[in-house]
C-alpha cells in the first residue's frame, strides 16, 4: 500500500505520461472512429487527477506523521 500511494518523481513522471497518453488515445480513437471515446476521456480527467490529489496528501500524511 505504501509503494502505491507513496509519491516520488519517478511516479510523478508517470502521472504525466499517463495523462499525456491517455489524452492521445482518446483523440486517436475519436478521430479513426468518428465517434466520441469517453473511457480514455474519463481516465484523463478524473481518475488520473483523482490519483494525484490522493498520492499528494498521502506523501504530506506520512511526511508529518514521521
Amino acid at each position: 500500500m505504501k509503494n502505491l500511494f507513496l509519491l516520488t518523481w519517478k511516479k510523478i513522471l508517470l502521472i504525466i505520461a499517463s495523462f499525456v497518453v491517455s489524452v492521445i488515445l482518446h483523440n486517436l480513437v475519436s478521430g479513426l472512429l468518428g465517434v466520441e471515446e469517453p473511457v480514455f476521456f474519463i481516465i484523463s480527467v478524473i481518475i488520473i487527477p483523482i490519483y494525484f490529489l490522493i498520492c499528494i496528501g498521502y506523501s504530506l500524511f506520512n511526511k508529518y506523521r514521521k
